[in-house]
């Protein structure tokens, strides 16, 4: 197997499997898929920045609230289909922005894409994507959209929005806390970088066998409000602002033009002791205008999970992890089983607590 932590390395061997997975709960893919993925890719894609405490607290702060089920609600089978800017989807779930998934699997974002798209959820196409974008897109004819690392260099950004239009994505998603990369410990201890194999199309001239840092470099330090406005001129599309953890920000970035907001600490990678995703989450729903879908990634692995985050507010939630994780142990099939198991809890969470519908999910069926 080759190394994934090598700067030298020429080429990377990761999984291949494909087929449909037998999943207990999401929990138990962590395990599986670390036999599969190589150390360093692993440790990158498990690992947090610093003590991981925010990491740990993002799936923990969901017993910090308990749901309150109504019973002789009167229904049998609950409709869990949502619109959120435009898109329409089966399940109130979606792939978010995750770096590189071909550390995961020779299908890399081709498998993510068409197992998110198979099961009905949302995906995401990211700027660090290890196949081009109009791949993706050929891989989901389904609702997506497209994450931006913010460039120093406009005529890139135009170049990527329009290729993303292009592409059929319907929103850009706008990721606002990775101006600097924080300390991941696991990739020092590993020597992680890049596998030299695993290119990044949708970044000129991007360095070969780079760390995440050599990438960073690339980026735009000083992001400002005025970028939001930028990418919504350009695209004409809802510019969904990722990574806020705050109310006045939140407000803010809905002044300056921004259609939706991302609930995220980047899954505990970036700045660690800041809150949980799931206890942000209220205080920016009742900053912005009810008409404001926000979303919520960082730590669901629960149908229960799922559920109590829409009864605070989230409109839709993003699994990231695990997604990479199934992709490993069975490609796109994988993914889809993945989704599917957690949709099928959540539905069951959804019967047992008596809500029929996502609209029924309010803040009284949780304490």
């Amino acid at each position: 197997m080759a190394r994934a932590q090598s700067s030298s390395q020429t080429s990377y061997e990761t999984g291949t499997a494909e087929g449909p997975l037998d999943i207990i709960n999401l929990y138990d893919l962590e395990a599986k898929a670390r036999e599969v993925i190589p150390k360093g890719a692993f440790g990158y894609i498990r690992g947090g920045s610093g003590d991981e405490w925010t990491l740990k607290e993002n799936t923990r702060a969901f017993d910090d609230r308990q749901i309150l089920p109504r019973y002789l609600a009167g229904f049998d089978a609950p409709n869990t289909e949502i619109e959120i800017l435009g898109s329409k989807l089966d399940v109130p779930l979606f792939v978010p922005p995750m770096a590189a998934h071909g550390l995961a699997h020779v299908t890399a974002e081709r498998g993510s894409a068409k197992g998110a798209g198979d099961a009905g959820a949302l995906f995401c196409a990211q700027t660090l994507a290890n196949v081009p974008l109009e791949d993706i897109a050929k891989a989901n004819p389904g609702p997506k959209w497209f994450q931006l690392y913010f460039m120093e260099d406009q005529g890139v950004n135009r170049e990527l929005i329009q290729r993303a239009k292009a592409a059929g994505c319907t929103a850009i998603v706008f990721t606002v806390d990775l101006e600097w990369p924080d300390n991941r410990e696991a990739d020092e201890r590993n020597n992680f970088v890049f596998p030299e194999s695993l290119t990044f199309p949708s970044i000129p001239n991007a360095p070969v066998g780079a760390s995440l840092a050599d990438l960073g470099d690339i980026f735009k330090k000083d992001l400002s409000f005025a970028d939001i406005e930028f990418i919504a001129r350009e695209s004409g599309l809802p510019v969904v602002v990722k990574g806020l953890l705050t109310p006045d920000n939140a407000r803010e970035c809905v002044a300056r033009g921004a259609a939706a907001i991302q609930v995220s600490n980047h899954g505990g990678r970036q700045l660690d002791t800041v809150p949980a995703a799931i206890t942000a989450l209220p205080g920016i729903v009742e900053a912005v205008d009810p008409d404001v879908p926000v979303l919520l990634d960082s730590g669901p692995r629960r149908g229960v999970h799922v559920f109590q985050a829409l009864a605070l507010g989230a409109r839709a939630v993003g699994v990231g992890r695990p997604t990479l994780y199934s992709l490993a142990l069975g490609g796109a099939p994988g993914v889809q089983s993945m989704f599917e198991t957690l949709k099928e809890e959540f539905q069951l969470a959804m019967k047992l607590a008596g809500c029929a519908s996502i609209q029924d999910i309010t803040r009284r069926y949780v304490t």
